[in-house]
């Protein structure tokens, strides 16, 4: 069974192509390589040069593609990240174009021929992040208090436990916001990813960690905010059976405690 909670994928027909990227794209191929689960689109441009656009429709305030543009062009000069090209907005929505970057996405078929390979990687990519890039000059906040209110948010605009997870859908709104208000004392702080899943990690052919993706909720918070739910995201994406792979890439200890927490708040902010 699927235990995934969101469902973002590789778009299975045809994807109208918004006016813009049309547009940014001139006389290059057009490609949909990805949709998310807000609706949010994912175009490769194979011209003189390959170029990815991310596109999203106005009124999706859920995702921020030029605070996504501002945290890529912080983070890049320490971490593997893609070189933003250009973003902009319209009265349809909101783009953000990249240079690609070499490798392949871990839902790869590829990797997921070799989920072992791919689990190790994915590890070692996300230590690399934690280590590189510096909590004394980043300007961006992936706070529990910051995420808790986003939570709220959603509560009150009618969600509840039949739009998370099964993991945690026999809590009711009460016991799950009460688990929340007692978050884990922060193991250590560092610039987390803030999406860290499976296909948000780009890998060489050789199994070697290439360059993360998709970094729009990148910002300050425990390892675990990150560790969670990149062993969460395994599950989903390759079965059960490899965090212990990733854990031990990554040099760390499994925490019960702080993963069940942090995969909580995933759910519900």
């Amino acid at each position: 069974m699927d235990n995934r909670p969101v469902i973002s994928e590789v778009p299975a027909g045809p994807v109208p192509v918004p006016g813009v990227v049309a547009a940014l794209a001139g006389g290059a191929a057009v490609t949909p390589v990805w949709r998310n689960e807000l609706g949010g689109l994912t175009f490769r441009l194979d011209g003189e040069t390959t170029r990815y656009v991310k596109w999203v429709a106005a009124g999706t305030p859920e995702i921020d593609l030029p605070g996504e543009a501002e945290r890529l062009a912080w983070a890049q000069r320490w971490a593997r990240v893609p070189r933003v090209l250009d973003h902009g907005t319209d009265a349809e929505g909101a783009w953000l174009v990249t240079a690609a970057v070499p490798g392949r996405s871990a839902v790869d078929p590829r990797w997921q021929a070799e989920p072992a390979t791919a689990s190790a990687a994915i590890g070692h990519g996300l230590r690399l992040l934690h280590d590189a890039l510096p909590v004394d000059r980043c300007p961006f906040d992936w706070s529990v208090e910051r995420r808790l209110a986003r939570a709220d948010e959603r509560v009150a605009d009618g969600e509840g436990p039949a739009d998370w997870a099964p993991e945690h859908r026999h809590l009711d709104l009460a016991e799950a916001r009460a688990r929340l208000a007692e978050p884990p004392a922060i193991d250590r702080l560092v610039v987390c990813h803030g999406d860290a899943c499976v296909p948000n990690t780009l890998l060489h052919d050789d199994g070697r960690f290439a360059a993360h993706v998709d970094l729009g909720t990148l910002g300050l918070a425990d390892r675990w905010a990150d560790l969670a739910v990149a062993t969460w995201s395994l599950e989903w994406d390759y079965g059960p059976g490899f965090d212990g792979i990733l854990y031990d890439a990554y040099e760390i200890a499994p925490d019960a405690e702080r993963v069940a927490y942090y995969r909580l708040l995933y759910d519900l902010a």
